[in-house]
């Protein structure tokens, strides 16, 4: 088989192919390794790789099936790790100049996870400096698959570019304010933010503590539950795809943004129009709340980041990228009032998209009002939403919401956000799953 067709088979076609002896996870890996090289430093999507380490789990991995020994739909299936989190004898650069990489001493609970799984990590992935919404300049962004001369997203930029690329089918993220959902759509993947706290974060350096969380990336929705099970420690199993009776609310202040760009906004109406065909029910659902969602999460990210990184800001400030450096002096002047009002709305917030969840079973917007722009947006400051529009709200509450592949803009994908009940990570990407066989909206990309 060609090294590219195997490089985009998902989970459970390999996970068939190894256990009837077409394919061996030491063809996978290799086949991995050779298209990794191939691509980079074109993608900039690797911040370290780990060949001899990768090539040896690989021949245990199927050594283990050989001898009767299976560790379930992950085993033998190489993965990428974002360079925030712990990977055991690996360095961690953080995508940043303020300290040199740190070797970690374990992995963190989510890779152990993964490892017990059977899961080979093939490497740690670029992204944002300390996932805050900017490239280091000697570091630089990752370049998106479908359009190397436009980003793949942040911050977890590097794990959806090797997902999209077809050098790993899975790869983990962390999400913020929209940081695996935002890639996801720039790459034309399936990105998931899980419920807040679901997957454990132990060994991930944080962003800020009330809004972090950690979650996969994948080319189909099926693979994403396949990871999340394993991230999660819960079982994750998905019926077959059905839109009949599926309520679905579409977010007003998101799908009737003036963001929105023209092509967005069709392939929004596009959208609506197939599945209500197909048999969902569709309404409009207003939320007032989410008009303030971003600025109110501002006022959360930046004092708790900055408590984050004050010992690293008082070692080496001139180790930032200039706009990293901004945004960790502006969270210390941030008022105390600001962030304990803004923690008050949290709440109301949470409340108010859990009672709207109560009459539909998914909320729908678009997943960003644009396609893959050249450079990775700032962060954008009250009065503008930018790339943030539709995924920073449910950090905010904790919601699940998951990024799936909608359309394309010319060779540019986009995508549509999904956001289910708090806790029902399972339900979520039921729905999910009926959606994305409805639209058939996945394209590969040509690089």
């Amino acid at each position: 088989m060609p090294e590219d067709d195997i490089g985009f088979l998902g989970v459970e076609e390999l996970a068939a192919r190894y256990r009837n002896g077409s394919l061996s996870p030491v063809e996978v890996v290799s086949r991995a390794l050779e298209r990794l090289e191939a691509l980079e430093p074109r993608l900039n999507a690797v911040a370290h790789v780990m060949p001899e380490e990768a090539m040896r789990d690989a021949e245990h991995a199927a050594a283990e099936l050989r001898a009767g020994k299976d560790r379930g739909p992950l085993h033998g299936i190489p993965v990428a790790i974002k360079d925030i989190i712990g990977v055991r004898g690996m360095p961690t650069g953080f995508a940043s100049r303020v300290r040199k990489p740190v070797i970690a001493v374990d992995d963190a609970l989510l890779v152990a996870r993964l490892r017990a799984a059977g899961a080979i990590v093939l490497c740690k992935t670029n992204l944002l400096e300390y996932a805050y919404g900017i490239a280091h300049p000697d570091i630089g962004q990752t370049n998106n698959p479908h359009d190397p001369a436009r980003t793949s997203g942040g911050s977890s930029g590097g794990s959806a570019a090797l997902v999209a690329a077809g050098i790993v089918p899975l790869s983990v993220g962390t999400d913020t304010g929209g940081s695996i959902r935002i890639p996801a759509s720039y790459c034309g993947i399936v990105g998931l933010k899980p419920s807040y706290g679901l997957v454990p974060t132990e060994g991930v350096f944080p962003l800020s503590w009330s809004l972090d969380h950690a979650g996969p990336l994948a080319r189909s929705v099926a693979d994403a539950a396949l990871m999340l099970s394993c991230l999660a420690g819960r079982d994750i199993a998905l019926s077959p795809p059905s839109l009949s009776g599926l309520r679905i609310g579409l977010a007003s202040y998101h799908c009737d943004s003036p963001e929105l760009t023209p092509a967005v906004a069709q392939n929004l109406r596009d959208v609506v129009a197939t599945l209500e065909t197909k048999g969902a029910i569709v309404r409009t659902i207003d939320i007032p709340e989410l008009s303030r969602a971003n600025s109110m999460l501002r006022h959360i990210i930046k004092p708790e980041a900055s408590l984050i990184h004050a010992d690293l800001h008082l070692e080496n400030p001139r180790g930032y990228a200039p706009r990293t450096l901004a945004q960790v002096i502006s969270g210390f002047e941030t008022p105390a009032v600001d962030y304990l009002r803004a923690q008050r709305f949290q709440a109301k917030l949470r409340q108010a998209v859990e009672a709207c969840l109560a009459d539909v079973d998914v909320l729908l917007s678009p997943s960003v009002p644009f396609p893959a722009p050249v450079e990775d947006p700032e962060f954008t400051e009250d009065g503008e939403e930018g790339e943030m529009l539709a995924s920073g709200f449910a950090n905010m509450t904790g919601h699940p919401s998951v990024s799936i592949p909608s359309g394309m803009d010319g060779h540019l994908p986009l995508g549509i956000q999904l956001t289910g009940r708090l806790g029902e990570d399972e339900k979520l990407l039921q729905g999910a799953h009926s959606i994305e066989a409805a639209l058939g909206a996945y394209h590969r990309p040509v690089i």
